[in-house]
């Protein structure tokens, strides 16, 4: 079967699984990005490059097999590149190129790999950047992923709390309500710790929550946290999970 149909065939699968944004809903900013809408921006082969909080890396389209292997992942798992493909105005194949994509989490900074390509471990051609690590007593490839990490709601896994994040205009009231409220958006009101910057801690016993903030009577979901689900009565809201 033909190697590109193939590549082809996976990318489209992958881009099936990640959910666009909602029509007319407000322009995502880059830390928003979803995978979907990073792959349609990947243009050409370079080194290593950023959007939000994903990891680009490109390669040329002439071996049969390119993957990249993660020294966090102690190069156990060796993730396949996809083919991303361009169009002219007739439908037809303008270019091509293989990328694979990484979502970092916020802990993640320093990035280290190592690419196969046909069969064979490789530094990263596109990326000038090497570091000899020894541990391994290889040279790897490296990526400084240092980056701005927008505030976001996220369970401090120790205390089992929540910490329920919301930005926005400064001086507003805006409260906090769920499952584990009954639903009462009267019970817990966030505080304004920055200008435009709302917090508010709460200790949860292990479970799944729906939740949803709340400025006079309406609500609306947590933008930080991409998690939803619908309420029982049909409104749309923001889930977390305790472990």
């Amino acid at each position: 079967m033909n190697r590109k149909f193939l590549y082809g065939l996976a990318a489209a699968v992958c881009l099936l699984t990640f959910p666009l944004f909602a029509k007319g809903a407000p322009a995502p900013t880059e830390e928003q990005l979803s995978y979907a809408e990073i792959v349609p921006q990947i243009k050409e082969v370079k080194a290593p490059y950023l959007k939000g909080d994903y990891l680009i890396f490109t390669a040329e389209t002439t071996a049969r097999y390119v993957g990249i292997a993660f020294d966090f992942e102690n190069f156990h798992t060796i993730h396949p590149y996809q083919i991303h493909n361009t169009y002219d105005d007739n439908h037809e194949v303008e270019s091509s190129l293989l990328f694979f994509i990484l979502k970092l989490n916020k802990n993640q900074k320093d990035i280290k790999y190592r690419i196969v390509v046909d069969g064979l471990w490789t530094l990263d051609p596109t990326n000038p950047r090497q570091m000899y690590d020894t541990n391994t007593g290889l040279v790897l490839s490296q990526v400084d992923a240092t980056r701005t990490i927008p505030p976001a709601t996220e369970v401090i896994e120790k205390t089992r709390t929540v910490r329920f994040v919301y930005t926005g205009k400064t001086g507003q009231q805006i409260r906090v309500g769920g499952s584990f409220t009954n639903w009462d958006s009267w019970i817990y009101e966030m505080q304004e710790v920055q200008p435009g910057l709302y917090e508010f801690e709460l200790s949860l016993p292990p479970g799944t929550y729906q939740y949803a903030y709340y400025t006079g009577v309406s609500s609306f979901v947590d933008r930080t946290n991409p998690e939803r689900c619908y309420t029982k009565d049909g409104k749309e809201a923001s889930l977390i999970v305790i472990k």
